[in-house]
């Protein structure tokens, strides 16, 4: 879909430097100024109006689409300008979105509330902290009413630059202006600590301090007509606040929003490799009755790699290569801890694990058994292929025929083999032929 509408953006660039050139000609002959037919002019052409233009900004290359769309003599509306302004942010673009906002006041329309919330957001993802306040300035001077995702959107583009002083201050103002602190200010602030420079022992203390804090947020004034538009324009609000799960919100199961405050907090373990602070926060959130999800178990592991104590960090796969006592042990401690941690085997991570323990032809085939179990305890059935191979294994130990253990497996091998193995297949020729 990219490549398509660059073409068809590049073909609009072509042909726009075609008019230029045949001015004269483009008198005569229409707005495009080129003598083809109407329908090779409809094959060539990606946008007639306005709302086909809005349509065209949810992709990249905004200026080159904007122009097309003045020299086209589409004039723009307030949506416009929403859709460019929000496809610079999500891009990181500053310097577009800025020429999009001076667009919109040439043509005699005053930028809303939500745009400056977009324009800062924009200023947080590209760590410009002194552009956001010079927005605020402008807010001001226009009689913009801020509302609580401004002054959330100002506390995480100044968090970006580690402003705390800064950061306090807005906290301070939202305060005067009867506004309780949400997670998303509590993200601002571990945010700001963590930027701050240099790091200091008050900076895992005070990343501890607001997670903490956080669990008796209250809501921010900030209800359902006030986010409505950013869902109608598929903003989410980690993407909005610059939150590091923002490009990961939208996987399924990948992240539990619930706990955005220790996605936030353990993110900035990992970048601060503090280990301490993050084994600190691993308890408190089992405390808390959180389960970890895929985003804190990716950090957790980066943040004991980033402090080099492998024997957290290491891939039990991994240690499991060549089978050695030392390496089975390693892997089997490597596991136990994940588990005691809330570190749970998802299906493919099993399979991968199951397999590779299931190759251990000597020892007591204990890390193969125990990944089997706590598969089973989840009601996660392994790929046909890792079955199999762990079944072999306990074929080749001196193991009674009746032991429960290979009287599950054979079953569960048996399921798999006549849903995905050759048998079906065959089964099915067989059936046929009769």
């Amino acid at each position: 879909m990219g490549l398509l509408n660059n073409s068809l953006l590049l073909q609009g660039r072509l042909r726009h430097a075609a008019a230029s050139a045949s001015a004269a000609a483009a008198a005569a002959v229409g707005r495009r100024g080129l003598a083809t037919s109407t329908e090779e002019y409809n094959r060539r052409n990606y946008a007639d109006n306005v709302s086909e233009y809005n349509t065209v900004f949810g992709h990249y290359l905004l200026r080159d689409a904007y122009d097309d769309m003045i020299l086209d003599g589409v004039q723009p509306v307030r949506d416009t300008f929403h859709n460019l302004i929000i496809g610079a942010m999500k891009g990181s673009r500053l310097q577009d979105a800025f020429y999009f906002r001076d667009q919109m006041k040439e043509m005699g329309l005053q930028p809303d509330v939500n745009l400056y919330n977009f324009l800062i957001s924009t200023c947080g993802k590209c760590n410009n902290s002194d552009a956001a306040i010079m927005l605020l300035e402008e807010m001001k001077a226009h009689g913009v009413k801020l509302k609580g995702e401004t002054y959330i959107c100002l506390l995480n583009a100044l968090a970006s630059t580690g402003r705390t002083d800064q950061v306090y201050a807005i906290v301070r103002d939202m305060t005067a202006a009867g506004l309780g602190l949400n997670k998303y200010c509590y993200a601002g602030l571990i945010t700001a600590f963590k930027n701050k420079a240099p790091t200091t022992e008050e900076t895992m203390t005070k990343i501890i301090e607001f997670v903490q804090q956080s669990k008796g947020w209250k809501n921010v004034e900030r209800v359902a007509k006030d986010n409505s538009e950013n869902i109608m324009m598929n903003v989410t609000e980690e993407e909005l606040y610059n939150l590091p799960t923002a490009e990961y919100v939208h996987r399924r199961a990948f992240v539990f929003r619930q706990m955005t405050i220790y996605h936030v907090a353990i993110h900035a373990c990992a970048d601060l490799k503090s280990k301490e602070t993050l084994e600190v926060l691993l308890d408190m959130l089992t405390k808390d009755g959180f389960t970890n999800d895929a985003f804190i178990a990716m950090h957790a592991m980066r943040c004991y790699l980033q402090c080099g104590d492998i024997n957290s960090a290491t891939l039990a796969e991994g240690a499991m290569i060549g089978h050695t006592p030392r390496g089975m042990q390693l892997a089997q401690e490597t596991i136990e801890k994940m588990t005691s941690r809330n570190f749970f085997l998802n299906p493919k991570m099993g399979t991968d694990l199951l397999l590779a323990a299931s190759g251990e032809k000597t020892g007591g085939y204990t890390m193969a058994n125990y990944v089997w179990d706590l598969m089973q305890n989840r009601r996660i059935t392994p790929s046909l292929p890792a079955v199999e191979a762990y079944y072999k294994g306990l074929k080749e130990r001196e193991i009674p025929s009746d032991d429960p253990r290979l009287l599950n497996v054979s079953r569960v091998l048996d399921n798999l083999s006549i849903r995905f193995g050759p048998r079906r297949n065959s089964n099915a020729q067989a059936q046929a032929q009769a």
